[in-house]
């Protein structure tokens, strides 16, 4: 930062800006844990000392405390990818099921939302389509906070819902299914190069609250990358020019991603996220009657209480993701 000419370019100044915030995050919670675990030491100390017994539960509470902060700042560690740190772009898309799925999409929805809350991030809707009953067949959000990517990309792949569905006469049991997709919100060039001629345009009027906009103006966009098959859609932006600049931003992220994850499956043999939505594919299932559990497939984290995870309460499954994630990598 100190080098003549460093915020000559603004973009590149900016990013390291953001990679210096982190790494100063990761050295200043660490020198403070350090501290922590010194007054612990000196606490147990002097119990030894003075023989005094009625200084274990100060001891015992922040001993919990500093166990607590130091597996969070564990887990920040393993945040090390190249786009870990960016926010996020999460799509859910319903599969089988019908209308019980639209309305377990529009749940998970709610879901990512209210875990955005609780990590201080913020979230917008760049487009959804609702279901023809109920819920949503399709939603796309953006997660802005440091990390947003990271910690969510744990998300991507197919989750199952176990239920009663309010939607069956007979009030049976039901199983649904959604696809969820998550890529980092890259706005920097990632040197992927799209031909005008693979690429298919539509426009259409956008759904949802706007007013007399909404109503006269085609403004929503989506675009189709022919030699793919990749869709992304936008409508959350005023104008269909910002919205057509923003569809081609994710679709160049997601076009990136892909080759990324191309590469990792050569190296590691193992086929990755495109997967049918429905049966034997999910990543994770969330079971709602006849008892309650969440179950991720991978990791074998369980949680009793499905409404506190369908609450926001997300992060045993993302933490437990990071470690097995880390892992893995290592056995490459």
């Amino acid at each position: 930062m100190e080098e003549p000419g460093f915020w000559d370019d603004t973009k590149k100044a900016q990013d390291i800006m953001r990679e210096l915030k982190s790494l100063k995050s990761i050295v200043d919670e660490f020198k403070r844990l350090q501290s922590e675990y010194d007054d612990i030491a000196t606490l147990i100390q002097m119990g030894y000392e003075e023989n005094d017994e009625t200084l274990l539960p100060e001891i015992e509470e922040a001993l919990n405390l500093f166990v607590e902060d130091l597996e969070d700042l564990k887990l920040k560690t393993l945040l090390s990818d190249e786009y870990d740190s960016y926010n996020a772009i999460l799509t859910l898309h319903a599969g089988a099921g019908g209308t019980e799925s639209c309305d377990w999409a529009s749940m998970l929805c709610r879901m990512y939302q209210r875990w955005a809350d609780k990590k201080g991030y913020t979230t917008e809707i760049l487009d959804f389509l609702d279901g023809e009953e109920a819920g949503l067949k399709s939603v796309t959000l953006q997660i802005n906070g440091e990390n947003a990517y990271g910690y969510l990309k744990s998300e991507r792949g197919v989750h199952r819902l176990v239920r009663i569905s309010p939607f069956n006469a007979a009030g049976k049991r039901q199983t649904s299914f959604v696809s969820c997709d998550v890529m980092p919100d890259i706005e920097e060039d990632t040197g992927i190069e799209i031909d005008e001629k693979d690429l298919r345009i539509d426009t259409f009027h956008a759904s949802g609250a706007g007013g007399q906009h909404v109503n006269k103006t085609a403004s929503a966009i989506r675009i189709t990358h022919l030699p793919t098959n990749t869709v992304v859609q936008c409508q959350n932006e005023r104008s269909q020019l910002q919205n057509k600049n923003k569809a081609m931003q994710m679709l160049k992220a997601k076009l990136y991603m892909m080759k990324k994850q191309e590469n990792q499956e050569k190296i590691s043999e193992i086929r990755g996220e495109v997967k049918e939505i429905g049966w034997g594919n999910q990543i994770r299932s969330y079971v709602l009657q006849p008892y309650t559990m969440v179950k991720d497939h991978r990791t074998n984290e369980e949680v009793g209480n499905a409404q506190g995870v369908l609450d926001g309460n997300l992060d045993p499954f993302i933490n437990a993701y990071l470690k097995w994630n880390a892992q893995n990598n290592l056995q490459f």
